[in-house]
């Protein structure tokens, strides 16, 4: 018998698909990674092809076995790492997604949420489930599927119909799709859809009949960390154990080893996300974060987070590179942002999905502010740079007035973190180190940690922290005066953002 020396993570992300193969050191061995199409039907909404998805994880899986010279023979376990939020609804019978996936970032259920919240106010079902009505999160995406797209609130009625986040559409495909897959999602990524209790980690029924979703389109709720079924005999990984879900943040802030009360780590993405460990009691924000599930292992209990939720960080840099062809390539931008001095007065608000942590403002949008005839294109550059920083800053802010933690050092990861101006200004507004590990796939890492405990190819928490190495580190450099001078006027111009949509602007 082959001896079982990897773990599979599958990270399904908002631009693109990887999977990566990680041995017991928590090292990379093979990687691959697909992008698949972003589909803008209108402004505001963001759509995903889930069968697209499904053929694109598919395809690195095959590619990552092909470059590491194994199969999966090989792999003690698969772990499934996601872009949380992005809600599929396909049939049961036939496999098909009734819609495209509707992304995280889309704002089209603006609608939904006010309506929901029009006696109560955003805040309606914060007390149970954490979150507040925005278009963000899952559930109102789903209402939205059911009550526009024809014939989808007869068949889910009828029970034809399933919903779930994107490791759900996937484990239920890896499993067997229409012959026995398995329906399930965890606790990190329920803890995103506006209908789990968070106490319980139960579905909230009474919530979720205010939305109108049956109950029987809901998957079962799990642990991150427990065999859910098995790869299907005459497809993928064939009865290889399925064995860890995390939401992409909840497997960064686990493959940090941020294990102890007060522990942060900071992703750069498409948006940034910071997570607080708070233990093993949810802590409600009073300035504007989000109460989440940060991960369970099997049956211990759950431990909670508190988490600063940014739309637009990463996806600003691609926005000048595609939309306004300011550069060819993204890590171009370090270069053309440190070819200046400073942002020559210059504030950017990337504000294109609204605001999300701490403001949780819809009607935001965009602003590029402070503009002189001095100001170039280079200017604008590091302005865009530094609005990743800044707005990372305001999260911390409000983690600290919630939690009454103090920040020592901040874990970062994600694609930014080699650019070098960006975390030394990071170190800089925060006035804190900031520190990168050495694997900086931080995100499929905590997912594949949370799969091959589940089977024993790691004992817990304790191999992950022996496992855990620093890469670098950026201590602060700007002094006092100069970092309060710069963030009083950063959040002069996040004010210039707010009550632009009204009722005839889309």
């Amino acid at each position: 018998m082959t001896e079982k020396k990897y773990v599979l993570a599958i990270d399904q992300g908002t631009t693109s698909s990887r999977s990566i193969l990680f041995n017991h050191a928590g090292e990379i061995v093979a990687k691959d990674q697909r992008e698949h199409e972003q589909i803008f039907p209108r402004a505001g909404w963001v759509e995903h092809n889930p069968v697209e998805i499904w053929d694109r994880v598919r395809e690195t899986v095959a590619q990552v076995f092909a470059q590491a010279g194994t199969n999966r023979h090989s792999v003690a376990a698969v772990g499934i790492t996601n872009q949380r939020e992005t809600t599929v609804v396909w049939d049961k019978h036939t496999g098909e997604p009734v819609y495209n996936a509707i992304v995280w970032q889309d704002t089209r259920t603006k609608e939904i949420c006010e309506r929901l919240g029009a006696e109560h106010g955003p805040e309606r079902y914060k007390e149970r489930v954490g979150l507040p009505l925005a278009t963000y999160f899952a559930a109102p995406k789903a209402a939205w599927i059911l009550e526009n797209i024809e014939g989808a609130r007869e068949r889910a009625e009828r029970g034809d119909l399933l919903f779930g986040t994107m490791d759900t559409w996937l484990l239920w495909n890896l499993t067997g799709g229409i012959d026995g897959g398995v329906h399930v999602t965890d606790v990190t990524n329920a803890s995103r859809t506006l209908l789990m209790d968070l106490r319980t980690l139960r579905w909230d029924e009474e919530i979720a009949a205010e939305l109108g979703i049956p109950m029987s389109m809901l998957p079962e709720i799990k642990s991150s960390s427990e065999i859910y079924g098995y790869g299907r005999q005459h497809g993928l990984l064939p009865s290889t154990p399925i064995a860890g879900i995390l939401g992409d943040q909840h497997a960064a802030t686990f493959g940090q080893a941020c294990f102890e009360v007060g522990a942060a780590k900071n992703t750069y993405g498409t948006g940034n996300f910071m997570l607080l460990n708070t233990g093993t009691e949810p802590v409600f924000s009073e300035h504007g974060l989000l109460t989440t599930v940060c991960y369970k292992i099997g049956d211990a209990p759950a431990v909670y987070a508190l988490e600063g939720s940014i739309a637009v960080s990463g996806s600003l840099i691609q926005w000048l590179r595609d939309n306004l062809g300011m550069i060819s390539s993204a890590p171009e931008i370090e270069a053309l942002a440190t070819s200046v001095e400073s942002n020559g007065g210059a504030y950017f608000v990337p504000a294109f999905s609204g605001l999300f942590a701490p403001y949780w403002r819809s009607d935001a949008r965009g602003v590029l502010v402070g503009l002189t005839r001095f100001v170039n294109k280079a200017h604008i550059a590091r302005a865009a740079e530094e609005s990743i920083a800044f707005q990372s800053r305001e999260v911390v802010d409000a983690m600290i007035a919630d939690s009454g933690q103090t920040l020592t050092e901040l874990k970062v990861d994600g694609g930014a973190v080699r650019d070098e101006f960006l975390m030394q200004f990071q170190a800089d507004i925060l006035g804190v180190d900031v520190v990168r590990p050495k694997v900086a796939e931080t995100t499929a890492l905590g997912a594949a940690y949370a799969a091959g405990i589940a089977v024993g190819f790691w004992d817990g928490e304790q191999d992950v922290i022996d496992n855990w190495a620093e890469d670098a580190r950026w201590s602060p450099r700007m002094d006092e005066q100069e970092r309060a001078r710069t963030y009083r006027l950063w959040k002069k111009a996040v004010t210039r953002t707010f009550d632009w949509v009204d009722e005839d602007v889309v």
